[in-house]
């Protein structure tokens, strides 16, 4: 199994190491060749206090990374749960990152009397514009039909009171 095996991860989310692009691969030699190769061909090297920071956090007790991702999940359940009660919206349930990418094409075509939505980027800027609500077009991640969600502070994605 070890011969067909690769681990590779990064630092970004597990470690809050966002923005510093540290990451690692472990597997057969074989393959760690082939991608020291190509890695050296499209990347710079790693800057010296990113390096540092990752040996300390693998290093260090995970009792603080493992209260971060609970409390990520937390935030990622709540979320979901007051997308999915949002009329034609689908809801992904992603399985480790911050975001959320539901599918809002159910919303294509419509208008509210001066702006029709026509795509992912029409919903996302009608969202900000009239609802003070920040999303992200998923054609950005090549997700033509969704708009990403970054999930918040707790605090600030409780229930709203309604309008009505």
């Amino acid at each position: 199994m070890q011969e067909i095996t690769a681990v590779v991860n990064g630092f970004s989310k597990g470690f809050s190491m966002t923005g510093w692009r540290l990451g690692f691969m472990a597997g057969p030699a074989w393959l760690a060749s082939a991608c020291d190769k190509v890695q050296g061909q499209v990347t710079s090297g790693a800057a010296s206090f990113s390096q540092h920071a990752a040996a300390v956090g693998l290093d260090s007790d995970m009792g603080p990374t493992m209260e971060m991702t609970r409390a990520f999940k937390k935030r990622r359940d709540l979320v979901i749960d007051q997308l999915k009660q949002i009329p034609g919206l689908i809801v992904n349930n992603p399985q480790g990152a911050f975001y959320v990418f539901p599918d809002v094409s159910y919303y294509f075509g419509k208008s509210d009397g001066t702006n029709t939505i026509q795509n992912a980027d029409d919903f996302s800027e009608i969202m900000l514009a009239e609802a003070h609500v920040g999303l992200v077009s998923g054609s950005a991640f090549g997700a033509i039909n969704a708009s990403e969600y970054p999930m918040p502070p707790l605090k600030k994605i409780l229930p709203r009171p309604s309008k009505d």
